[in-house]
């Protein structure tokens, strides 16, 4: 893993269902765990509701589907197009304040969007929250991105 704790005050997102495991894939889950972290300690957790995604209570069933198949993608990529991008920037947007984002998968499209928003973006395998960021304090959290996105 890249990132070492130098910071001494930093707030990060993972993606869950429950607050006790990550989500296997990033646009279906309906909450960010944010954890904040000083001096190597945790000293604040809260369950933030993403309004964006799949299964995101705000998002509009006929919103996605204008997204993804009535704009002109030039990449011919999923995740690329204009309405995707804006998507992505405002799922950015909502964790605006957190330096790093942990998931156990999500497409290329969305990656990419998060770093150009200043964003780590972290994917694992570990299933635990608690174990998850004990890793990532400890800088022994491996990214398993290239084997992730798609």
């Amino acid at each position: 893993m890249d990132i070492k704790i130098t910071l001494i005050k930093m707030k990060i997102a993972i993606v869950t269902s429950d607050g006790k495991t990550v989500n296997q894939h990033f646009g279906r889950s309906p909450y960010y765990a944010i954890i904040s972290i000083e001096n190597g300690k945790i000293v604040d957790a809260e369950m933030r509701q993403r309004g964006t995604g799949h299964f995101a209570r705000n998002q509009m069933q006929h919103q996605h589907q204008e997204e993804h198949h009535h704009d002109e993608n030039k990449t011919g990529l999923h995740g690329y197009d204009k309405g995707s991008q804006e998507k992505h920037n405002r799922m950015a947007a909502e964790i605006s304040d957190c330096k790093v984002l942990i998931a156990g998968g999500m497409g290329r499209g969305a990656y990419e969007q998060f770093l150009k928003n200043n964003i780590k973006v972290i994917m694992t395998d570990k299933r635990y929250l608690q174990e998850v960021v004990e890793l990532f304090i400890k800088g022994e959290l491996p990214n398993l991105y290239m084997d992730r996105t798609h």
